[in-house]
């Protein structure tokens, strides 16, 4: 389900703010004027990755420095581990993010 990302959490190019959108946490990153969505947390240590920063097209986590591929959300080989993707939709009015619906509002809508 496509849901519109409030212009109040996009971020500034080169940086990354956290959002709750469809009731789901989300790192939000903008690098190289393209805006991404991940996982708020790393599955390494459970830092917040919003407090993180880019390197080229990696979002480091801050705790121990894991990187992940903002496009594939694959962390490095050694590290074997990733983080979620998510979907967003450049459109005339503003910015859009897939987020399936959580297990419960599927089963029960």
């Amino acid at each position: 389900m496509w849901h519109k990302i409030p212009w109040e959490y996009i971020p500034e190019n080169g940086n990354i703010k956290k959002a709750r959108i469809a009731g789901k946490i989300i790192c939000l990153i903008k690098q190289e004027d393209k805006l991404y969505a991940t996982a708020v947390k790393c599955p390494h240590a459970g830092a917040d990755l919003t407090q993180g920063w880019c390197d080229s097209r990696y979002l480091i986590c801050p705790y121990h420095r894991h990187a992940f591929d903002l496009q594939t959300g694959r962390g490095l080989p050694h590290q074997g581990n990733y983080i979620n993707i998510y979907p967003i939709e450049s459109r005339k009015n503003g910015y859009y993010i897939a987020i399936k619906p959580s297990l419960w509002k599927r089963l029960f809508p």
